[in-house]
């Protein structure tokens, strides 16, 4: 049995989980989230407790029951608390400028980038070397996090670039003389 699958997810106060066949709909103070779960993962909600079954042991069975309990987790956690990721910009004459909900990046392009902020995820310029992205959906905030930072991805070299807040960048030696 997955580890993670038959773990069950406790539904704080203030949260309201609504299951309908196989789609959930979760809404709690920061917001509301919706999703469908694949037709072989059983859910039940017991009260405040919500768990999920699977049929039979086969791989992709034990793999959607994992998975599907850690999305509905991830919703749960979303509308109460939210999530949130830094990015730091390292180099120099590389900055950030906040364009009303939209983000004007300067990152030694022949022009600035402006980043648009995707539906359901706020950005914030906190300085001109800092970003914070949130939001309550999980997958949202990442992949808005993922996409600014392949703008300018670290290198090895000098380090400049955009990275994740605690992110550490593997640096490689530069070249050497001859002699």
């Amino acid at each position: 049995m997955s580890r993670i699958g038959k773990a069950i997810i406790n539904i704080p106060a203030g949260v309201k989980v609504a299951v309908n066949g196989q789609n959930i709909k979760v809404e709690g103070p920061k917001g509301k989230l919706e999703t469908t779960v694949h037709e072989l993962i059983q859910i039940k909600l017991e009260g405040d407790q919500l768990s999920f079954s699977r049929p039979n042991d086969e791989k992709f069975t034990r793999a959607m029951h994992g998975t599907t309990r850690a999305l509905v987790a991830n919703m749960v956690e979303g509308v109460t608390k939210g999530f949130q990721k830094t990015l730091e910009i390292v180099g120099v004459g590389y900055r950030v400028e906040q364009k009303g909900k939209d983000l004007n990046l300067v990152l030694g392009f022949s022009h600035p980038v402006i980043f648009k902020a995707p539906e359901g995820v706020e950005l914030k310029a906190v300085d001109p070397l800092k970003i914070t992205i949130s939001g309550i959906d999980k997958q949202k905030v990442g992949q808005a996090a993922a996409e600014i930072r392949k703008y300018r991805r670290p290198e090895p070299y000098k380090g400049k670039g955009i990275k994740y807040e605690g992110e550490i960048v593997r640096r490689k030696q530069g070249k050497k003389t001859g002699k």
